[in-house]
């Protein structure tokens, strides 16, 4: 295992960490609350016991259940072999103290007295505001590590880039930060500028989805030739992860790891780091696999906004966006997810009445009223 220092701390973390967003179930349903609990402890422990020292969890990961089994998979032991980190659930945050309401709940479900890396859940400039600062939240996380409830604050991001910079300038105690990053994602919410903001400030950054849930592992053919008939043999998933570690500023990047195969590959991958680093010519095969994957899209929406807003409230970059995935990715699935789980209904395709306004606003000479109703139809 590879290590390197965790931003300004006195501490070396593994460059891989164990997500446990995506532990086995018994039900075969990704992410489900039904957790193979056995086998999560046995894959957690093992890669603790090769040399992995960050395991990552969260309030609602596995329906609540994610933290309950990391606290079993860090007892006899095990829990002070690692840093733990999971984060406060601020879109259930209605008053000032669901902080501590909801971190000593999670104290008890990871069954130790104290969080290593504690952050805040999934910042964005409304949560950012109307939650953190208006509930006072950062005093109520510098009381917690004042108690030694936690030793370290961070948050994790999902907005886009003009939200991020002021987050990170908003408090001068982060000691680090979770984005979302891979070889797709290089303009896409903190994107690489922010990534690079961030690692200048003197924040550790640690990476999620690298592989962008799974789709970077089992890419389309067309992708999956390029990779075969280049001359350097590597799995999608270790070219993926491997460009994560090549980009400064990264500290570690998290995996969610469901099986003993999956362990094996990532660690092979990690010790390769420095036996065979990628070499320019491997970063252009990248890109080129990157414009492949782009020349995939369905639409061809650069999500400039022009668009907004819709009289009927439809957030039809994000509906296109989200459309795109699906067909760029040979992956429908998990676009159809994050459509009805995390998008309000208001803002879905099917709220469209085709009143034109945006086709007079769209610089690429769009028709989104044109595509709404086959989308939807597509995503519900």
């Amino acid at each position: 295992m590879k290590y390197r220092k965790f931003g300004k701390l006195d501490y070396q973390i593994s460059v891989l960490g164990f997500g446990c967003m995506r532990l086995p179930t018994r039900d075969n349903k990704p992410m489900s609350g039904d957790i193979d609990e056995k086998e999560s402890v046995r894959l957690i422990r093992s890669a603790i016991d090769r040399g992995v020292n960050y395991v990552d969890t969260a309030y609602p990961y596995h329906n609540g259940n994610s933290e309950i089994v990391t606290g079993k998979a860090l007892g006899d032991g095990y829990r002070g072999k690692v840093k733990l980190a999971t984060k406060s659930p601020l879109w259930f945050v209605t008053a000032p103290n669901d902080f501590d309401k909801f971190l000593n709940e999670q104290l008890k479900k990871l069954q130790t007295d104290h969080i290593d890396f504690y952050l805040l859940h999934g910042l964005d400039k409304k949560k950012w505001e109307k939650t953190v600062l208006k509930f006072g939240l950062l005093k109520k996380a510098e009381a917690a590590i004042a108690d030694g409830r936690i030793s370290h604050l961070g948050f994790s991001f999902h907005d886009d880039h003009k939200s991020f910079q002021p987050i990170v300038d908003g408090y001068d105690r982060w000691d680090f930060c979770q984005i979302q990053y891979n070889y797709m994602d290089t303009e896409n919410q903190a994107g690489t500028e922010g990534l690079r903001y961030a690692a200048a400030k003197g924040l550790a950054v640690i990476v999620m989805e690298p592989l962008l849930g799974g789709r970077l592992a089992a890419p389309p053919q067309e992708v999956m030739k390029m990779f075969e008939k280049y001359g350097t043999k590597r799995s999608p998933a270790q070219w993926a992860l491997q460009w994560v570690w090549n980009q400064p500023g990264v500290t570690s990047l998290l995996s969610g790891m469901n099986s003993m195969k999956q362990i094996d590959e990532n660690l092979q991958t990690a010790e390769l780091l420095s036996i065979q680093p990628l070499l320019p010519e491997d970063l252009k095969l990248i890109e080129r696999v990157r414009a492949t994957f782009l020349k995939r899209a369905a639409v061809p929406c650069t999500k400039c906004g022009y668009c907004l807003p819709c009289p009927q409230g439809v957030d039809i970059p994000g509906v296109l966006e989200l459309y795109n995935n699906g067909v760029i990715y040979d992956d429908m699935a998990i676009s159809r997810f994050i459509y009805n789980r995390f998008f309000p209904e208001n803002e879905r395709a099917n709220s469209c009445t085709e009143c034109g306004q945006c086709e007079e606003k769209c610089p690429q000479g769009i028709k989104p009223g044109k595509l709404m109703r086959t989308i939807h139809e597509k995503l519900k």
